[in-house]
């Protein structure tokens, strides 16, 4: 593929966008704007135009927003919509985030952008049966391994270089069988099925008093799949790629949830939204985070 001025203007237009995602959800950033080029045409479809929809998702039984009906797999199927192209990429990662079917690729190297296109297509995220190869072939072309660099805070590469899983994982976390991630100057996992502070602090040899302290829970909480357990003390705000902006919350979201998201303390989070302990978030509440 011929590298061309449109996909050079989407590129420079969206890569900070794909580079945020990357740092908060551990999703590629390279995988992420393949996606987007792929999807929306390098921005040019009509539902990336109307609807800021880069992705190509679509609107499940899960989705209370706006639509639009697009021929695609069938005949006027429906895709969501979003009022701003920030909302599609956080949509996007969310959705592979939260998707059972998604959940190996999370397993992978944050930079095996190989094997997050191949486990994409597996999953069945594309009909398409040369769906990994076209984004391989967009990410290798355009030489978006840079945007993965630059989420992991390196320099710019020409190639893509053998990549850990988070920058500088520490010798005492490196043994343990969970993928060790990094958000907001904190490592952490994600917690699966089974697990226990107990079994966690054994897994790590650290305290599961100290882990339940670092992640502001009592002694009587149990832990989740899909939980966030932070390893050391969270930054009392978010990173700061996140001033001015705000965290619109959404159903079945906590405070707690997200101040686990972002790696920042709950009481934080309180007082910078001048919050009265004990108040209960509504749908649409826009939670400041730093």
């Amino acid at each position: 593929m011929a590298q061309n001025a449109k996909y050079q203007a989407y590129i420079s237009k969206f890569r900070d966008l794909a580079i945020a995602q990357m740092r908060e959800h551990n999703i590629p950033a390279s995988i992420t704007m393949a996606q987007g080029l792929l999807e929306s045409g390098a921005g040019t479809s009509l539902l990336a135009v109307k609807g800021h929809n880069h992705f190509g998702i679509k609107a499940h039984n899960d989705w209370t927003g706006p639509v639009m009906l697009r021929d695609d797999d069938a005949p006027n199927e429906k895709f969501r919509v979003y009022a701003r192209d920030e909302q599609s990429y956080e949509d996007h990662s969310l959705f592979l985030r939260r998707g059972k079917r998604y959940a190996s690729l999370f397993n992978l190297s944050i930079t095996d952008y190989k094997g997050w296109a191949h486990g994409l297509k597996a999953a069945g995220y594309a009909t398409s049966p040369t769906y990994a190869a076209k984004l391989i072939q967009i990410i290798e072309d355009y030489n978006l391994t840079e945007l993965d660099q630059a989420a992991l805070g390196k320099k710019h590469h020409a190639k893509p270089v053998q990549a850990v899983t988070t920058p500088s994982v520490p010798q005492a976390l490196s043994h343990g069988q969970h993928n060790i991630c990094f958000n907001n100057r904190n490592y952490y996992i994600v917690a699966r099925p089974g697990d226990t502070f107990e079994s966690l602090a054994k897994e790590y040899g650290v305290s599961a008093r100290k882990l339940r302290r670092n992640n502001e829970v009592d002694k009587h909480h149990q832990l989740s799949a899909g939980d966030i357990v932070y390893f050391e003390k969270k930054q009392k705000r978010a990173d700061k790629i996140y001033k001015k902006k705000y965290h619109a919350l959404q159903a079945g979201e906590s405070l707690y949830g997200i101040s686990q998201k972002y790696g920042m303390r709950l009481k934080t989070l309180y007082t910078i939204n001048k919050l009265e302990p004990g108040y209960t978030p509504k749908v649409g509440d826009r939670i400041r985070l730093r």
